[in-house]
């Protein structure tokens, strides 16, 4: 039977809507399959989330000793600075942190690293390229304890100063590098040779530096040596003791007062000033003079310290 003109388009037409939707889901299916591939095969790149190959990367540092691979210093102070200085001169600061094993995230460029530990350092230069960068910087440095003792007895930490040189050719004492260091304190250098001055003190520091009227003349000076990784413990020992001058009439008779005196070395140097009855001081092991003055009239008298042994000394106003 003849097919009507109306009816035969209509088939035409249902055939190429079917047609065109076999052709749709072809085409979705392919691009579903190409979006698993790339996602299948793109690398990781292991930066930080959000943060592309192109834009930077993450530092991860830690630090150790030269020559101690197993030994991790504490109480580190990281800085990260860029290599390309300003027209000034300066290196903007990019990150710091004060732990053991820090980890920035950096825009890709060149960086100066710096690790400080006490008084010792240490620099590398790093890239950031679009990748995680590990660095370990190796520690020139150790560490420097000390102890004071005056015979047998542990000088207490407030009754006495340290200051730590850098020796110089025939000048122990060429460089300062620390000052008022307090014993048993825990002193963090560069590797190398250190010249070590040891003050006793009258009586405890009170603020401000202690290299002042409180210093005595016990001075004890030593060399030494630190080496990587290893805190160096050395024992000074001063001989010293405390002295308290009178003036009297008769040996074992009661001090005078309005009486002032001044200490002498054996060379004619002076050691000390004081006013009083019975004023006190600490010298080294040696022997001494002692001036009284009282009412217009000068007595004298020479005595000899000898270590931890405290006592009086007497000058008769005769």
């Amino acid at each position: 039977m003849p097919i009507s003109g109306d009816f035969g388009d209509r088939r035409r037409m249902k055939g190429a809507k079917r047609l065109l939707t076999r052709r749709w889901l072809a085409l979705l299916a392919l691009l579903a399959s190409v979006t698993l591939v790339t996602a299948q095969t793109t690398p990781s790149t292991g930066l930080p989330s959000g943060q592309s190959p192109a834009s930077g990367g993450s530092l991860s540092l830690s630090a150790g000793f030269a020559g101690d691979a197993k030994t991790a210093p504490t109480g580190l102070v990281w800085r990260v600075f860029r290599e390309r200085a300003e027209d000034d001169g300066s290196r903007p600061e990019q990150a710091s942190a004060r732990e053991e094993s820090p980890t920035f995230s950096l825009p890709n460029g060149d960086y100066i690293v710096h690790v400080a530990w006490g008084l010792a350092s240490a620099t590398r230069r790093v890239t950031i390229n679009g990748r995680n960068v590990s660095e370990r910087l190796q520690l020139n440095a150790g560490g420097l304890r000390v102890i004071g003792m005056l015979g047998d007895t542990r000088i207490p930490p407030d009754r006495l100063t340290l200051s730590i040189f850098v020796p110089d050719g025939g000048n122990p004492q060429a460089k300062l590098v620390a000052r008022d260091v307090k014993p048993g304190q825990t002193v963090r250098l560069p590797e190398g040779t250190y010249h070590i001055v040891s003050t006793y003190l009258e009586g405890p520091a009170t603020g401000g530096s202690a290299g002042s009227a409180n210093a005595t003349n016990s001075v004890v000076e030593a060399d030494l040596r630190i080496q990587p990784g290893k805190v160096t413990v050395t024992t000074l020992k001063h001989r010293a003791a405390l002295i308290t001058l009178k003036l009297v009439n008769a040996p074992g008779g009661e001090a005078l007062a309005n009486t002032s005196f001044t200490v002498l070395t054996p060379g004619g140097d002076v050691l000390r000033e004081m006013i009083g009855a019975f004023p006190s001081l600490v010298l080294a092991e040696g022997e001494y003079a002692a001036i009284a003055r009282r009412d217009g009239k000068t007595y004298q008298s020479t005595f000899e310290v000898r270590s931890a042994r405290d006592r009086d000394v007497e000058v008769l106003a005769k």
